[in-house]
């Protein structure tokens, strides 16, 4: 009777496990249809270039998509932002970006990426010069990007900048000045001489796709040697003892 309750055990727990590292498994795989939705549709958005007004970076019912817009406007008299913790070409850098207030009557001031500048070993954060008089920008509209599950920190810094580790409209409002700023950024035409070294790369310092099924096999595999571990210790506990007396 007691082997029956061991073995039991063993498999309440095995099963257990097993349900858990498969749920993870579940959940990237999970993230890599996500990611990958959003791949291809920034790649119909850029294959197409059907300009939008900038305007609709703030409308609320379409944060979380991708549009290719343009428009005219000059840059706001409001500190940079330089988002932390970027990586380029295996340099720690940081992404900079400007309030661009639209022309177009009613628009919402938008943050405009400006590219990417590296730090020095002593972390001193560059100085990043407003760019004056009217200007037409294009590029493409898309949510933030992720900052993860810790908050958007924003803090002021001597120089007039502000350093972020995360890109929250809500939260940047006040340090920026602004009443108004829109959900959605512009990720500045890569063509544009202004700014810095960019591109349209819409999954910076994350995990592509593939990264994603490759945790997944590993998730399911782990499950899959759990019940198989809990299978040979059941074969090993219902074996007859062969040994003569």
């Amino acid at each position: 009777m007691s082997a029956v309750r061991s073995i039991v055990g063993w498999w309440l727990l095995a099963l257990l496990v097993a349900a858990g590292l498969g749920a993870l498994g579940a959940w990237q795989l999970d993230r890599m249809h996500r990611k990958q939705a959003m791949l291809d549709a920034v790649q119909q958005v850029l294959a197409q270039r059907t300009a939008q007004p900038l305007a609709i970076a703030s409308d609320p019912g379409r944060k979380r998509d991708y549009d290719w817009a343009a428009g005219s406007g000059t840059f706001a008299d409001a500190p940079a932002v330089l988002l932390d913790n970027q990586q380029r070409d295996d340099r720690p850098g940081v992404r900079i970006y400007r309030v661009f207030q639209p022309s177009a009557p009613g628009a919402a001031p938008l943050l405009v990426e400006l590219g990417w500048l590296p730090l020095p070993g002593d972390r001193s954060l560059p100085d990043v010069p407003r760019p004056m008089g009217e200007r037409r920008l294009a590029g493409l509209l898309a949510p933030p990007p992720s900052h993860g599950i810790l908050a958007a920190v924003a803090t002021p810094q001597p120089g007039g900048q502000v350093l972020a580790t995360g890109l929250d409209a809500d939260g940047l409002r006040d340090r920026l000045g602004q009443p108004q700023l829109a959900a959605r950024i512009l990720k500045l035409d890569p063509a544009d001489p202004l700014g810095y070294a960019r591109d349209l790369d819409v999954l910076p310092n994350t995990l592509p796709p593939e990264r994603h099924l490759g945790y997944a096999v590993q998730w399911f595999a782990l499950a899959a040697a759990v019940l198989a571990i809990a299978l040979l210790l059941t074969f090993r506990k219902r074996k007859p003892d062969q040994t003569t007396p």
